[in-house]
């Protein structure tokens, strides 16, 4: 299909505000995008956010910001309606939400486990649910899961087994909005070189994760720099839409399926 591009597109970006969203988002106003979306969890990202919309306009794309906690259906539903009220219809969606929890399963808690749940699975599957409803037609839905999906490794149950749903959210997705053009992506990023991964990791681990994947020694740290992933979010949304119901992991040989 033909047309295929983000020039001229209105794009929403759940965890828009930095680190990898923030690169998206900036990426996209690059490619010529009409319009783009800023999602922010709370008041901590707000001027993160403010940041990266000033850059957006700066080339040229209009762009806003939203703050919302994602992890209820209504909060997810007021997001789609606040931009399509703002900037219209999205052609494209993209989550990045996540949040990253290492821990032995004898020392999560309930409430950990609750939150871990609400954060990668509920808000992923409403997130998709939205989308489904709201895009254009031909457009392309995105969510960030993990490589750790394909890891047999201790610590992260809760963090790999709460992004584990999202594969068949996925699977699902692109057999219903299908008949629409639209396609459903998951991508997996290896350990990336943000805030989100130093915070969980021992030092010990750290120099491990730094030395893990088979190009490793390629990369600025030795994990996933979120450079290498914005250029296959924009493939997926673009050229490569017929690859949809997918999980990629996207991680330089880190684990594999």
């Amino acid at each position: 299909m033909k047309n295929r591009t983000i020039s001229g597109k209105t794009v929403l970006i759940a965890g828009g505000a930095k680190n990898l969203g923030g690169l998206i988002a900036r990426d996209f106003a690059n490619q010529g995008a009409k319009a783009i979306a800023v999602h922010y969890n709370s008041s901590t990202s707000r001027t993160d956010a403010e940041a990266t919309v000033a850059a957006i306009k700066a080339n040229g794309t209009k762009a806003v910001a939203f703050q919302a906690d994602l992890t209820t259906a209504e909060a997810v539903e007021s997001l789609f309606d606040k931009v399509i009220t703002t900037i219209g219809k999205p052609d494209f969606a993209i989550n990045t939400v996540g949040k990253v929890l290492k821990k032995p399963i004898l020392d999560i808690s309930e409430a950990e486990y609750d939150e871990m749940s609400a954060v990668n699975a509920k808000s992923a599957f409403f997130f998709l649910k939205e989308a489904g409803k709201h895009l254009n037609d031909n457009g392309a839905i995105v969510t960030l899961v993990t490589s750790l999906l394909g890891a047999f490794t201790p610590f992260y149950s809760s963090y790999a087994g709460t992004k584990a749903p999202v594969e068949h959210f996925t699977r699902a997705a692109s057999k219903e909005f299908g008949n629409r053009g639209i396609s459903v992506t998951a991508i997996g990023p290896g350990p990336m070189d943000t805030p989100f991964f130093y915070g969980q990791e021992s030092e010990d681990a750290q120099s491990y994760h730094k030395t893990a994947a088979a190009l490793s020694k390629f990369s600025k740290t030795g994990l996933t720099d979120i450079e290498d992933i914005v250029p296959y979010i924009r493939f997926l949304v673009t050229e490569g839409w017929w690859m949809t119901g997918q999980t990629i992991l996207v991680n330089g040989g880190y684990t594999t399926k």
